[in-house]
């Protein structure tokens, strides 16, 4: 068991790579969340949900002991008349983890812009929780934070959040920081729990969540996978790495930087397929998500393969399509530029931004190269989270705010309006 401990520990500074390669500042400690309640196997733990098509969502959680997972829903509290029921299952980590078991259960049809009341486990369980159905109209509001981690200042990001009336989160990436612990895992679970469980959380995966160790443990992502399942069927692919999905005029492209994107991959015909299938009248907006960013003025992972070649193979697809915005993470900072392709300014390219500044226990990339690149607007190396508000179909308005001692404090804002407004840029 030592050897095995030590084993990891070497791993995952090896994994850490340039991680550890640039300096960083203003750690806080990691947290420890222990069980609601650790007298009941079955009370349900780590609750959090994700759409699921156009009006269902995805109920998950982890119960310690075996249960038949299902969910009573409603709109009334104390009040279900719907219920459905779902699947479950677990996983092993080494020879030291075992999950609880993880539960997930669909329901639907919802009504939009509704607040729905519901019971892990059925009608008998005695923990109620809700959440709000995102609307069928504009404005659309999406709260934005990557490489969360389980910190103090996760927490305090997670706070502000919390304090906003946002439909939808977006995580661009690195969720847990588990890094093989997986323990962390449980933690990060029961700390996004009161947000997660009352508005849906799109996630996507970064290098974190990779989590493989040669001949120890062979297949990657094997946490995230089970306990973050994406709706990757619905939309005709075949990997809980990368899928898309739609909120009300807004379709939104969740890419995964650490698994196959060359010409001819599985990932790259999807997205050609996927970008076909838009319909701009009925989403005039178009976002991407990847983990490593395309654009990068920091000093802190620089020249990755899966920045530099992901971009080669996919950037012209963007392109081409008039993807209006492409949010990233993996460098611990914020950073905004201009409309952008092939490393110019282009009014026809989207707009990318790295926010990849949620609060983990890594700390901040602290240096930027010198000079500042024309096309980078603002940046800077503050933990923190986004707001985008898409106001109508031609107009959305960005906000950056930075957890400044605490508090939320607003430092970029920018209005956007869609390709799709400008003539010029047809498709």
């Amino acid at each position: 068991m030592v050897k095995v401990l030590g084993l990891v520990a070497i791993l995952l500074i090896v994994l850490a790579g340039n991680v550890l390669s640039y300096d960083r500042q203003g750690t806080r400690k990691n947290l420890v969340i222990h069980p609601t309640n650790e007298d009941d196997p079955t009370f349900p733990d780590q609750v959090h949900i994700s759409l699921v098509g156009p009006d269902k969502m995805r109920i998950s959680w982890i119960t310690q002991s075996s249960i038949s997972p299902s969910v009573v829903y409603g709109t009334v509290s104390g009040k279900y008349e719907g219920s459905a029921n779902g699947t479950s299952s677990s996983y092993h980590y080494l020879l030291i983890y075992r999950s609880g078991q993880i539960n997930d259960v669909v329901i639907g049809p919802l009504k939009p812009n509704t607040v729905y009341y519901y019971k892990c486990g059925g009608p008998s369980s005695t923990q109620e929780f809700s959440f709000r159905t995102p609307p069928s109209k504009f404005p659309i509001k999406f709260a934005v934070s990557g490489d969360l981690g389980t910190s103090e200042w996760s927490k305090s990001t997670l706070e502000h959040v919390s304090k906003w009336d946002y439909d939808v989160f977006i995580l661009p990436g690195d969720l847990s920081y588990a890094n093989m612990y997986q323990p962390l895992w449980d933690t990060f679970g029961r700390l996004v729990q009161p947000l997660a469980s009352q508005r849906p959380w799109m996630v996507t995966h970064g290098n974190h969540e990779l989590e493989k160790i040669p001949i120890l443990h062979s297949n990657p992502f094997t946490a995230y996978n089970k306990r973050w399942r994406m709706p990757f069927e619905e939309s005709g692919s075949s990997s809980n790495l990368y899928y898309s999905f739609n909120v009300y005029g807004v379709h939104i492209i969740m890419l995964g930087s650490y698994t196959d994107f060359e010409p001819g991959s599985e990932q790259y015909q999807w997205l050609e397929n996927n970008l076909k299938k838009i319909d701009r009248k009925t989403t005039p907006w178009v976002v991407a998500v990847v983990h490593a960013p395309w654009y990068n003025s920091n000093e802190a992972h620089q020249g990755e393969k899966e920045s530099v070649e992901m971009k080669e193979s996919m950037e012209i697809l963007l392109y081409k399509a008039r993807v209006d915005l492409v949010f990233a993470g993996h460098v611990h900072a914020y950073e905004r530029f201009s409309r952008v392709y092939q490393d110019k300014f282009d009014k026809c390219g989207p707009v990318y931004i790295n926010i990849g500044d949620g609060g983990n226990l890594e700390g901040l990339a602290t240096k930027y190269r010198d000079p500042n690149p024309e096309i980078s607007l603002f940046r800077e190396a503050s933990f923190g989270h986004g707001q985008l508000v898409v106001e109508n179909a031609t107009h959305a308005r960005w906000e950056w705010h930075r957890n400044d001692d605490d508090v939320s404090v607003e430092k970029d804002s920018v209005w956007l309006t869609s390709l799709l407004a400008d003539s010029s840029c047809k498709i």
